[in-house]
């Protein structure tokens, strides 16, 4: 095993974009029990002998210090971290303390950009509500105050250095095509950059190219992330919940699923995207060994997409 990510036999994309895998692969947040086995130097390891370049920060990771510290002896660079805003429940001056100390801590940590998710409403974390047919929906005068919100939170976010990327999230008040798209023209594009999901944009509405295409000048951080068709089908026919639909399966490692990400691959590349893409599938680290899947995952970036 590589105790150090080697510059020269990692994942070194021809086009100028930064691979890297997000820590649900190891653990997830949502349901702490799930891969609670798996730490920080577990993750870090994995990444650095199968080459992907960065991560994203979850709640599992110790103090800053800590993480800083061993982020840098195996070379994996910190890339960002999700942040829940309630902004429609609370108001933007509400969440604006917490933000600060988040963008703080990802400042410290060299990190890039702070993902951001509205969660008022969200269903994307309750056991036993169905993903498909219950999320939530804001009206008129509450988009205005979500769009003004981030607007204002884009702004603390360059103070430290950081770009926020908005993330459509199965579950949330922005799901769909018409819902992001919406979100994007609401706000300001100086302030507010998108996070593309493949495996949200494909659930979410089965049109992953049709996002894409209209919102690629928004699109700052991109995550990979395939869909087993059989296990999607499984969902929507047994009602089933977001934490239960992925436990079950439903999302996996690029080249293991249904998309053809050669064509969501060569849009951003042809429309000059050359920042990162991390390698995501929310999966049971217990069913999903992880370094196997990366592995996996590399086989197809290198092999499929870097030849599309």
């Amino acid at each position: 095993m590589s105790f150090k990510l080697d510059l020269e036999t990692a994942i070194s994309d021809p086009n100028g974009i930064t691979w890297g895998m997000h820590p649900i692969t190891w653990r997830n947040d949502d349901i702490p029990e799930v891969g609670a086995y798996n730490t920080l130097e577990d993750m870090l390891l994995d990444l650095a002998d199968v080459g992907f370049r960065g991560t994203e920060c979850a709640g599992f990771f110790p103090a800053k210090e800590i993480v800083k510290e061993r982020a840098e002896a195996r070379g994996i660079k910190i890339v960002a971290q999700w942040f829940s805003s309630f902004i429609v429940r609370d108001g933007v001056e509400a969440v604006i303390p917490e933000f600060r100390e988040k963008c703080e801590y990802l400042q410290y940590l060299g990190a890039t950009r702070i993902v951001v998710s509205e969660q008022t409403g969200s269903v994307q974390g309750v056991r036993d509500v169905c993903i498909f047919t219950n999320k939530p929906v804001l009206n008129d005068e509450e988009w205005v105050k979500l769009a003004e919100g981030l607007n204002v939170l884009g702004d603390i976010a360059h103070e430290y250095g950081l770009e926020l990327v908005y993330h459509h999230h199965l579950g949330t008040v922005v799901q769909t095509k018409e819902e992001t798209i919406r979100l994007m023209d609401m706000t300001d594009p100086a302030k507010v950059s998108l996070l593309f999901d493949t495996g949200h944009a494909f659930v979410g509405d089965g049109d992953v190219m049709g996002l894409l295409e209209a919102v690629i000048d928004r699109v700052r951080h991109v995550h990979f992330k395939d869909v087993r068709e059989e296990k999607l089908q499984e969902s929507r026919e047994q009602n089933r919940s977001f934490l239960d639909s992925f436990l079950n399966g439903m999302f996996t490692v690029p080249g293991d699923g249904m998309i053809d990400f050669t064509r969501p691959y060569r849009f951003l590349v042809d429309h000059g995207y050359n920042e990162w893409i991390l390698v995501e599938a929310e999966q049971d680290p217990a069913v999903a060994n992880p370094h196997e899947y990366a592995l996996k995952a590399r086989d197809y970036v290198e092999k499929t997409l870097f030849n599309a």
